[in-house]
């Protein structure tokens, strides 16, 4: 590795850690130029287990020490002329605009994402993100999908970017572990219109997650996983659609899907937040 000092938060060499925002970093244009920021230790070792190429780092003098081994494997998979930009706690306070609890950040390339046929391949049981937008249920529900045996997870083209900073960070990493991919790609026309008939030609029934007139029970989905193949209404392939924070699934996506699925709630509840919702039916519709 190079360590380099900074003399000051101004250099140019740091601006894709502070100045660029998630669009930018993204570059729509030119994919194999984008760049995705990975913070904490555990996140950068995730990213380096997936074989996510590092372009540099940005780490709190304090940590360097603790980090020796993440050096060394970057050393030896990428070459030694990866910048690492030493900062004090103080000046990445600033670039960042808070005090990171785990003081170490690295721009990684972007990866051209595959297909939603080559993510679904051998997939049993999926999760679709339609149009979330908070970054920390965008990481949530991916751990969960990760930690809860989900075999792949799509997001729609107006869902936020799993790659983001945040959603990255409360994924644990788990967003370089699970399969994933943007359904439709850019084009926010493909879904639920297109998207939805896709998964049904992949073999896929379609549930929506949500609290219709018309919805069965979380239990009576659960039912029709588990009974015998040879019965009509069992399901074989499952495609679980979560909508977007306050106002659930839009109309066309509840329409056009092969079910709705309702949890039960008490106390006058009437939903529960989509990270939470997503864990619970990843857990119930599990092989135990």
């Amino acid at each position: 590795m190079q360590f380099i000092q900074l003399d000051s938060i101004d250099d140019e060499r740091v601006s894709a850690y502070t100045n660029l925002t998630e669009i930018q970093l993204r570059n729509k244009l030119e994919p194999s130029k984008g760049l995705f920021i990975a913070e904490s230790p555990k996140v950068i070792d995730r990213a380096l287990t997936a074989d996510r190429e590092p372009i540099s780092l940005l780490v709190e003098e304090p940590w360097i020490g603790g980090m020796s081994e993440t050096f060394a494997r970057i050393d030896q998979r990428w070459g030694t002329d990866i910048p690492v930009y030493v900062a004090s706690p103080e000046q990445l306070k600033q670039l960042t605009g808070y005090r990171l609890h785990r003081g170490a950040l690295a721009a990684m390339k972007r990866w051209p994402l595959p297909s939603v046929e080559e993510v679904c391949r051998g997939a049993r049981r999926i999760a679709v993100m339609e149009n979330i937008v908070d970054h920390t249920n965008v990481g949530a529900l991916m751990r969960s999908a990760a930690a809860l045996n989900v075999d792949a997870v799509l997001v729609t083209p107006s869902c936020g970017d799993p790659l983001y900073r945040r959603a990255a960070r409360v994924s644990m990493g788990t967003v370089f572990q699970i399969p994933w991919t943007r359904i439709g790609g850019d084009d926010k026309h493909y879904w639920p219109f297109t998207g939805m008939q896709e998964l049904r030609d992949l073999g896929f029934t379609t549930v929506a997650m949500a609290l219709e007139d018309d919805s069965i029970s979380l239990e009576e989905l659960v039912r029709r996983l588990n009974n015998d193949n040879g019965e009509k209404d069992h399901i074989d392939k499952l495609a679980l659609i979560f909508g977007t924070e306050g106002d659930g699934l839009s109309h066309h996506t509840i329409s056009r899907a092969d079910l709705t699925v309702k949890i039960p709630m008490s106390h006058g509840v009437d939903s529960l937040n989509v990270a939470a919702s997503s864990a619970v039916a990843f857990y119930s519709t599990a092989v135990h």
